[in-house]
């Protein structure tokens, strides 16, 4: 039986080499030795060693927010929150639905190299679902088991699945990459409290980030839209116009986000520092593994935003950003999830009775 096909870019499956067949009398090779790094993670203790990390971890961030949070007063922060005039609310709330819309285009760039052959408005349809999942209760759920299970329903394989969802995750990631190399190079902002950083670290890091982008689009045009094959597995790379098309959808679409909170600040702040916001609450978000960071993105909001405007009035202004990006979507996705179930339901029903 010959070896299982690798797939490809484009969805095609190129054959595997075959092993050569075992001749009697022949030496056997001995199996390779596991890499110290699979010897570490197959250890007993390395679960429990990375849920100590990480427990103590969601602690500290615990401990840091509760303790700002008995530093705020809520009732003015409430005031300024029901004061937030009707023209912001709407403003902020149809740029965080655009966000949302544009995001859903990323799962595109999927359907293209894997072929898989869903019409585009089913596959925009998915990413809208998906998404806000994403947002509030952490890539695996939203990412990996909303999209899997509404893709898989819709035929598409476990290997087309992984790759559109990985190239939807690089395509967000390319243009925050960009961003934060200008924002921080060129504009530094008022950090937490505790965050001891440097003006020159945040710069030295954005390079860093935006280096990665470059790369990027480097090996894209050293490719020429070949994939990049490596222990057998085959990872897409695009053609570099598809690949600089994937950057300045991603770069659009934080700006966008940043310019929700920009509306909702009623433009007390500069542009700058709201696209920051949006910038470190993702990564701090991202690293403090807390669904939605939620309180996270409280805490850097307030910080960067208190330099130009009160803070009661920073806070209210994230926590409307936090109603409209967040939970608005995840309600409307939910609804929609649900109904797909009872559509695929229905649909299964129907077919036994037939």
């Amino acid at each position: 039986m010959s070896a299982p096909a690798t797939h490809s870019l484009r969805g095609t499956a190129t054959p595997a080499p075959t092993a050569p067949a075992h001749r009697p009398g022949a030496r056997k090779e001995a199996p390779a030795a596991p890499s110290r790094w699979n010897t570490l993670r197959n250890s007993r203790w390395w679960p429990w060693a990375i849920t100590l990390v990480t427990g103590a971890f969601v602690l500290l961030i615990g401990a840091l927010l509760f303790r700002q949070a008995r530093t705020v007063d809520w009732g003015a922060v409430w005031n300024a929150l029901v004061e937030l005039p009707s023209a912001a609310l709407l403003g902020g709330a149809a740029l965080a639905f655009a966000s949302h819309g544009i995001y859903s285009t990323f799962d595109l760039f999927g359907r293209y190299y894997t072929r898989h052959g869903l019409p585009v408005a089913r596959t925009v349809g998915t990413t809208l679902i998906a998404y806000p999942f994403t947002l509030n209760l952490g890539s695996l759920i939203g990412g990996v088991t909303v999209r899997y299970r509404l893709y898989s329903r819709q035929g598409l394989s476990v290997g087309d699945i992984g790759q559109v969802v990985a190239i939807s995750i690089i395509t967000n990631w390319l243009g925050y990459f960009v961003l934060a190399g200008a924002v921080f190079w060129l504009w530094t902002p008022q950090l937490p409290e505790g965050w001891d950083m440097a003006g020159h670290q945040l710069r030295w890091i954005g390079s860093a980030m935006a280096a990665v982008t470059g790369l990027y689009l480097v090996v894209c045009v050293l490719r020429r839209g070949e994939p990049i094959t490596l222990r057998g597995h085959a990872f897409p790379m695009p053609h570099w116009s598809v690949g600089l098309l994937q950057l300045v959808l991603s770069a659009v679409n934080w700006m966008v986000m940043a310019g929700a909170i920009w509306l909702l600040t009623q433009q007390q702040v500069p542009y700058v520092a709201a696209l920051a916001t949006v910038l470190l609450g993702a990564v701090a978000g991202l690293i403090s593994r807390i669904p939605a960071g939620l309180g996270v993105l409280e805490a850097v909001g307030t910080a960067v935003l208190s330099a130009y405007m009160p803070a009661p009035q920073a806070l209210a202004a994230i926590l409307a950003y936090r109603s409209l990006y967040f939970f608005a979507p995840l309600v409307l996705a939910a609804l929609a999830f649900g109904l797909v179930e009872l559509r695929w339901r229905h649909h299964q029903g129907g077919s036994r009775t037939v």
